[in-house]
């Protein structure tokens, strides 16, 4: 299983092959043995019958399907669950994660990938990352505000220990021996000197760990250490949304949840104020014409790159058909063959095209609707 990042979720985006199956569903950390493969198993009946509604044949339904199926009787899989299970197939994709998010019971058959249930993990007012560090231990916690869920990449050394056994050749090349066999090290001082040294190593190895996850993310990330560390932290960080307050103590004696409810308190004013903003923003614009809340005008917009910020709507869907050439959209009551989620299509267009989108429950759109589109211009 991969960590689902940013760059993960544009693998999906962008993924050519058809047909494209999307599952999501809830799930228990604990581990329900029993009730979440029953649901994961009706799930994927109801994938097989919407493939073979497609024109699917159902041998190739089922050859699709069948690496989630093999899921089924994998005891390990289900002790290691975490709050919400995404599940995509594709003829040459076959991707699970595991978030710190729940979900309801939702499979799509359709030309691309369902991505709009995973956009809180990565929605400017809802995800945040905390990484607690200490001399003895690493942790990265993925987090939303219900939710936590530890997601540290195997790059990121365990330890100040481990990091500092990988400076060893860097050490032996820095050296030479005397013509009495004895070896001379050419590096820092000694004391306290030498341990902010090592400690800023360890710290740029855990920076350089993170970056690969970290990378094109904008959610913000808080620090968790003894006061000392921060400022050598810091100048280690290349992560440009480290939030300037943080945790202050020991992490190691902190739980996840106990990291959560900390880092909450400091992100929440913070993603408090970038929601007021965007909510002032859009009051100004629908006065201008350059906001609306019309389905068909926000896609077309994001399709042409012109949305700067989009509020959609959580557990809703638009089914409709959107012709690329023609320009043409039609707007559907209900699924039906060809057709695919238009608000998905419009979050996935504002997301790719370096526009904001808060992924948020119905009764928080502006105007109380499905979407609500900003325009650049």
């Amino acid at each position: 299983m991969r960590i689902l990042s940013r760059e993960e979720l544009r693998t999906l985006i962008e993924s050519p092959q058809q047909p494209m199956v999307s599952i999501y569903m809830p799930a228990h950390r604990t581990g329900d043995s029993e009730q979440d493969p029953i649901r994961l198993k009706n799930l994927l009946h109801d994938a097989e019958n919407q493939l073979i509604s497609n024109g699917i044949h159902m041998q190739d339904a089922s050859k699709l399907l069948k690496p989630a199926q093999q899921l089924l009787s994998d005891s390990y899989f289900w002790q290691h669950q975490g709050d919400g299970l995404a599940i995509f197939l594709s003829p040459e994709i076959f991707q699970y994660y595991r978030v710190p998010h729940s979900f309801q019971e939702l499979v799509v058959v359709a030309e691309r990938f369902h991505i709009k249930p995973l956009l809180p993990l990565f929605s400017e007012d809802g995800a945040f990352y905390v990484l607690a560090v200490s001399q003895n231990r690493v942790r990265l916690l993925q987090c939303t505000r219900y939710y936590v869920w530890e997601v540290t990449p195997e790059a990121v050394p365990e330890s100040l220990a481990e990091a500092l056994k990988y400076d060893q050749h860097e050490k032996q090349l820095q050296s030479h021996t005397t013509g009495r066999g004895s070896a001379i090290f050419h590096g820092q001082g000694l004391g306290k000197d030498d341990d902010k040294v090592n400690i800023l190593r360890y710290f740029q190895q855990v920076d350089h760990g993170l970056h690969e996850l970290l990378r094109e993310e904008r959610v913000p990330l808080v620090i968790a250490a003894v006061d000392y560390l921060h400022p050598i932290y810091r100048e280690a960080n290349t992560y440009a949304h480290l939030l300037e307050e943080a945790i202050e103590g020991n992490p190691d004696e902190l739980s996840a949840e106990e990291l959560q409810e900390r880092a909450w308190a400091i992100v929440q004013p913070y993603f408090e104020r970038g929601r007021a903003d965007a909510l002032e923003q859009y009051g100004e614009a629908v006065s201008k014409g350059l906001a609306t809340n019309d389905v068909k005008q926000a896609v077309l917009a994001a399709y042409d790159g012109r949305v700067s910020t989009l509020f959609v709507a959580l557990d809703v869907q638009q089914w409709g058909a959107f012709d690329l050439e023609s320009r043409k959209l039609h707007l559907y009551e209900e699924k039906r063959r060809g057709a695919e989620d238009l608000l998905d299509f419009t979050a996935i267009h504002t997301l790719t095209k370096g526009g904001t989108v808060y992924a948020v429950e119905p009764e928080q759109v502006p105007g109380k609707t499905s979407v609500a589109a900003l325009f650049r211009y």
